[in-house]
C-alpha cells in the first residue's frame, strides 16, 4: 500500500529528527503505535522496519518501550538450550 501525506514544512521540521528519512520516520511512529496498541506483534513489528530480533529489541529501547520479558520465559529459554545441548 501507498499513502502520500502532505506536511508543512514548519512542522515537519518539528516532527521529524534532522537528518532522519521522513517515510522511515513515518513508517516507525506509525508502526510504534500499531504495536503499543497490540495490533501488530513483535514479530511483525521487526519485518515491517526489516529488523531481527535483537536489532528490534535495541530500536524499542532506543524508543523506551521495553520487552515484557519475565523470568519464566528466561528459564524456558535456558530449557529448550539445554536440551539442544547448548
Amino acid at each position: 500500500m501507498r499513502i502520500t501525506v502532505e506536511l508543512p514544512d514548519d512542522l515537519a521540521q518539528q516532527m521529524i529528527p534532522a537528518g532522519q528519512n521522513p517515510a522511515r520516520a513515518v513508517v516507525e511512529n506509525m508502526a510504534l503505535e500499531a504495536f503499543r496498541a497490540q495490533r501488530l506483534t513483535e514479530h511483525q513489528l521487526a519485518q515491517l522496519l526489516g529488523m531481527d530480533r535483537y536489532q528490534l529489541d535495541g530500536f524499542l529501547k532506543d524508543c523506551g518501550i521495553w520487552l515484557d520479558y519475565t523470568m519464566a520465559d528466561l528459564h524456558q529459554e535456558l530449557e529448550a538450550q539445554r536440551k539442544l545441548g547448548l
